[in-house]
């Protein structure tokens, strides 16, 4: 997510994240990660949102977005509601295509299965001209 919407990933190789047909994480961390958290010595439990979460860089010409998480009540700590602010976000920034799937009954890893179906047709929506993936 940070490279599609933080612009500052890509500015080295002269790219701008518009150019990439379409961001589809799978459960994917919309705060400030725990990694960094836990290096900053902030528990998992407090919400952060810096430079370094995609929360932070909201911006109504990011790519097509597809966020993609399990069950809000087997997903990781707040995963679910984390991507779900994201996803309210974007459209109160004024980004049109953002959506949010919530894969009912699904953890954390068990949520990949069934969401590698929604990932290809994603993949074929924002990238039409390409070859069948299969």
């Amino acid at each position: 997510m940070m490279i599609g919407l933080d612009e500052r990933w890509l500015k080295p190789y002269s790219l701008h994240p518009n150019r990439i047909a379409g961001i589809a994480p799978m459960s994917g961390q919309a705060i400030t990660h725990f990694t960094i958290r836990d290096e900053r010595g902030i528990s998992k439990k407090q919400p952060i949102i810096d430079e370094t979460a995609p929360l932070f860089h909201v911006r109504s010409d990011a790519p097509p977005l597809l966020l993609v998480t399990g069950d809000r009540d087997n997903e990781l700590l707040g995963r679910y509601e984390e991507n779900a602010y994201l996803w309210r976000m974007m459209k109160e920034s004024g980004h049109a295509d953002v959506s949010l799937l919530e894969l009912q009954g699904y953890d954390h890893g068990g949520m990949v299965e069934p969401g590698i179906p929604l990932l290809l047709k994603y993949v074929r929506q924002v990238c039409p001209e390409k070859r069948e993936v299969k």
